[in-house]
């Protein structure tokens, strides 16, 4: 149901592994409950946070919700797209839908969050 290769937190953000460079997005369970996105704030490059940190907004015709980001790092690429674009979002939340890529990273903090299993069972438990 939810990627395998990837890791998620409570908060319903997911984050792959590319190599060093971390990217980040929100699942398709949070997609779901948030309904049609229509705003994406995204952080500036370059802007550092740490673990939880609050790093994007995404506002929907039902809720405004902050995006914090799975593990600390440095925001090293955006994905401008979202910006004209949000429902992209809502239809592809693993692949098109991602919001910003992390650099600079502890490796530990990834190991730490969620499987897919994992969250599948956090999922089922709300």
């Amino acid at each position: 149901m939810y990627p395998e290769h990837l890791r998620y937190t409570e908060s319903h953000e997911w984050i792959r592994d590319d190599g060093g460079v971390y990217v980040v997005g929100i699942t398709d369970f949070a997609a779901e409950q948030l309904g049609d996105i229509t705003y994406v704030e995204l952080p500036e490059v370059g802007e550092e946070f740490a673990q939880d940190g609050e790093a994007a907004t995404v506002e929907s015709v039902k809720a405004a919700s902050d995006v914090y980001a799975p593990i600390g790092g440095r925001v090293v690429e955006v994905n401008r797209a979202l910006e004209n674009a949000p429902e992209i979002v809502n239809r592809s939340p693993y692949e098109e839908g991602w919001f910003f890529k992390l650099a600079d990273c502890d490796a530990a903090e990834f190991d730490g969050l969620m499987t897919a299993a994992a969250y599948a069972r956090f999922v089922k438990e709300i």
